[in-house]
């Protein structure tokens, strides 16, 4: 909204900052930061005051440690979610196309979490929706937005093609619908669902979320600027370096809402949090074409995925035997001693890693 002040820079010289990608990133990092802190206690009090708390698994609790959570203030994403969406429509293009998919997204996937978060507390326990309830209900997100991408003559092609890391062109310049359509749900759900389960210490996830986003915000802008792309071998598409403002405001948002969510939590994000930062993460990736880097870095999200996936296959296989002391992982490596804090600040170096990683790749090709 704030873009459009630049149009009166014959008026007044200055308002031409506003036409700056740089400059409306960082605004909206900042606004997006603010509006977090400063509606923090706000958001609190009201979850308290509605008992909008959170319900511990007692019978998988990783450690009596957990117990005391239970009660803390849950569904705080919707926090999350409307910093991000003022931030946006302030410092983002309002009528652009890659930021309406993402913020979209957003929503779309923190009503689903919304509703599973709102499931558990009418069952006053820790098990809200189906899963098969919720993979379908973001598999149909998966379809509609394939469809708009479609539809839009910008992504309509770029869609069907297939990037990987360290290849100048894509692998695969047309898959075909339905081989576009697996690739997207398979992102989509993927990722959600990976942050979720990310989202089980006092600010693992948050904190991982603000690096996967800088490193998404590198990206989009690199493939939104002309000169960058081609320097960098990476495709080019107008009009997605708007959604660096986007990755800011998702940063911004992140650092804010850690402030409460940090140990010992104030708040929780619940599903309603989770979900939405998974998809809005995923629907920037494939946006901008990097889908496949996302395992590189999401490295942290995808390791938590990946050790629930192993864990529930041995255990189904090999007859009751399992691989990891819990998962995900966060829980495997609580049960060997490892403090909360410990736990967490470690994967939040390792996902600093991962990023600057997925960075190095774009160089390298």
């Amino acid at each position: 909204m704030l873009f459009y002040l630049s149009l009166l820079e014959n008026l007044f010289s200055p308002l031409r900052v506003f036409q700056y990608i740089t400059v409306r990133t960082v605004a909206g990092a900042g606004t997006a930061f603010l509006l977090c802190v400063w509606l923090g206690p706000l958001m609190i009090r009201t979850l308290r005051q509605f008992r909008i708390g959170q319900y511990v698994r007692t019978d998988e609790s990783p450690a009596p440690a957990h117990e005391h959570k239970q009660g803390t203030p849950t569904m705080g994403g919707v926090l999350i979610i409307a910093a991000m969406v003022i931030s946006c429509l302030l410092w983002a293009k309002p009528t652009n196309f890659y930021v309406q998919m993402s913020l979209a997204t957003l929503c779309y996937m923190g009503a689903v979490g919304f509703w599973d978060d709102y499931a558990k507390l009418r069952r006053k326990n820790a098990r809200g929706m189906s899963g098969r309830g919720k993979l379908l209900l973001q598999s149909l997100w998966a379809v509609v937005a394939l469809l708009a991408m479609l539809s839009h003559p910008e992504t309509a092609e770029n869609v069907r093609s297939f990037m990987v890391p360290f290849l100048k062109a894509p692998l695969v310049a047309d898959m075909g619908i339905l081989f576009s359509l697996l690739l997207v749900v398979m992102v989509l759900v993927g990722s959600t669902n990976a942050v979720n389960l990310t989202d089980g210490l006092d600010g693992l996830a948050i904190g991982c979320t603000s690096s996967v986003a800088l490193s998404y915000l590198v990206m989009a802008y690199a493939t939104g600027h002309i000169h960058f792309a081609e320097y960098l071998y990476i495709p080019f598409i107008r009009g997605t370096g708007e959604l660096a403002v986007f990755c800011g405001c998702l940063a911004g948002a992140s650092l804010g809402f850690l402030w409460y969510n940090c140990h010992p939590a104030q708040v929780f994000m619940g599903d309603t949090g989770s979900l939405a930062i998974g998809g809005a993460i995923a629907m920037v990736a494939i946006l901008i074409k990097q889908e496949v880097l996302l395992v590189v870095v999401g490295g942290v999200f995808v390791m938590e995925a990946v050790s629930v996936i192993l864990q529930v296959a041995s255990f189904r296989l090999r007859g009751g035997k399992r691989i990891f002391r819990m998962a995900p992982i966060h829980h495997h490596f609580e049960r060997l001693n490892w403090s909360e804090t410990q736990v967490t600040i470690r994967f939040w170096i390792m996902s600093i890693i991962f990023a600057l990683l997925g960075l190095l790749t774009l160089k390298i090709r």
